[in-house]
């Protein structure tokens, strides 16, 4: 009996894996076809590959969920992100009349119908040779998040076709694969990581093309599952992050005008050049999927070096910590607690008024902050070429 129902099973896999291929190669393309005229390409759905910056769950369901007071401003309540409410792929979901995408690796509530979310805070393109314990960085790095990917077209197409019933109603269509937005959002943990464990510049900078290579491997990996219309970030000004100014004291001088590491963010900066290389490789060879380059570290800085004129006050002083010039305790982050008096208390308090801060905790930005990246690029003036997100379709072959 247990030969004749794993035979079943393997035979259910190989009909909706090809069920899924005929999809994927005969099912019209809608977001095309719209984009095709110059209007939006109306995306059926979103799935996003990242690091924190675009994590809405995914660090929190596997190893403990982000604590109060993350979340306050616009959930309420923690929300599975290390940010006072929303962050720039929230803001992207709501402009495209998707909703908050779920974290795949939430098991709870979550709902799947219009994307899903394989980013995981810590995340990077190359897998770190360490645990999260002793880093601070997540072992689901981006190939990981690749292979949950795949793993999620063929399941969730096997259930939504064998099973039906409320589960057509929790996971996507086939066709949303090939008509889908494939966000990318990751590279920061990798320069970090890499001058945390006191590499030189030098050292750094010579990774740089590895992660173009992995990077490249993957999204092709993408490509060959169905994606075809690719929204992909630049990492941001690293040298105006509190935690790495604090963790590598060393590279914090000399500053810019704006108080940030002028050794950080030009390692950002050689990233983000060999990024967009790799975004123009990409193009060449896949003319018949659309890249888009978006410069959101163009947007950070400007927020950073304006801050007072759009707002927000020291834009490096953060707003949920504690002590020191930044007020950040690499000991004791957002939400942590210290033993006074044989008692523990809350001392990584939020400040009074998140929309005034940049930076959320010394890592991550605000909700305003966020909202201010956002609505730097949704008109496309920071993208390559310079489509807004709602006709990303529309780059292809350029």
């Amino acid at each position: 009996m247990a030969t004749a129902t794993a035979t079943a099973a393997t035979g259910a896999a190989r009909t909706a894996a090809l069920l899924l291929s005929l999809v994927l190669v005969l099912a019209p393309r809608a977001s095309e076809a719209a984009g095709a005229g110059g209007g939006d390409c109306h995306f059926p759905a979103i799935f996003n590959f990242g690091d924190s910056n675009s994590d809405t769950g995914g660090l929190s369901s596997l190893f403990g969920a982000a604590p109060p007071p993350n979340g306050r401003t616009f959930f309420g309540m923690p929300a599975g992100r290390y940010c006072d409410g929303r962050l720039v792929i929230d803001f992207i979901a709501e402009s495209l009349g998707i909703p908050y995408l779920s974290a795949y690796l939430n098991s709870i509530g979550s709902n799947f119908t219009q994307g899903a979310n394989f980013a995981t805070a810590g995340s990077s393109i190359r897998r770190q040779n360490t645990s999260l314990f002793l880093s601070g960085f997540s072992p689901i790095s981006l190939d990981v998040q690749s292979w949950e990917f795949e793993q999620f077209i063929n399941r969730s197409q096997l259930v939504y076709n064998n099973k039906g019933g409320i589960y057509r109603e929790l996971l996507p269509r086939a066709e949303y694969f090939s008509q889908a937005l494939y966000t990318f959002d990751i590279g920061q943990n990798d320069i970090t990581s890499s001058y945390f464990v006191n590499n030189t510049t030098e050292q750094v900078e010579a990774t740089i093309p590895d992660l173009m290579e992995r990077l490249t491997s993957i999204i092709q990996d993408v490509y060959s599952l169905g994606g075809r219309y690719f929204w992909i970030h630049n990492t941001g000004p690293l040298g105006c992050l509190p935690y790495a100014l604090l963790h590598r004291p060393d590279l914090a001088a000399p500053t810019d005008g704006a108080g940030c590491s002028v050794t950080y963010n030009k390692v950002a900066q050689l990233f983000n050049l060999r990024l967009k290389e790799t975004v123009a490789n990409l193009r060449k060879t896949h003319p018949d999927a659309a890249f888009t380059y978006v410069d959101v570290y163009t947007a950070k800085y400007r927020l950073i070096s304006e801050a007072k004129k759009h707002g927000f006050d020291d834009p490096l002083l953060t707003c949920c910590g504690h002590g020191g010039r930044y007020n950040m305790d690499l000991n004791v982050g957002c939400g942590g607690k210290k033993q006074v008096n044989g008692t523990w208390v809350v001392v990584g308090k939020s400040c009074e008024d998140p929309s005034k801060r940049v930076s959320w905790d010394g890592v991550h930005f605000t909700e305003a902050a966020n909202k201010f990246v956002f609505d730097q690029i949704v008109a496309g003036a920071l993208s390559d070429p310079p489509v807004p997100p709602k006709r990303a379709c529309q780059s292809k072959g350029r």
